[in-house]
């Protein structure tokens, strides 16, 4: 019985999905000069640091990389 009322909802359209456009409160907040002369810090997004974990990854998916154009290069 719900197998066949999400079927009728899926072919009748009920669920139509998110909106087309989508809005940014940064965006609506604040002028277009603020936002192009904002200096983005990679090392800290949103207040956050990046931590060794997160290091870690970065230098394993660079050495992952690298391994696989060697591979590649020399078999």
């Amino acid at each position: 019985a719900d197998y066949k009322q999400l079927g009728f909802n899926l072919r009748s359209n009920i669920f139509q999905g998110g909106p087309l456009e989508s809005r940014s409160l940064m965006k609506d907040s604040y002028t277009p000069d603020i936002i192009q002369k904002v200096i983005r810090d990679p090392k800290n997004w949103h207040g956050r640091r990046t931590d060794e974990l997160g290091k870690w990854h970065q230098k394993n998916a660079l050495n992952l990389n690298l391994q696989k154009a060697l591979e590649d290069k020399y078999g």
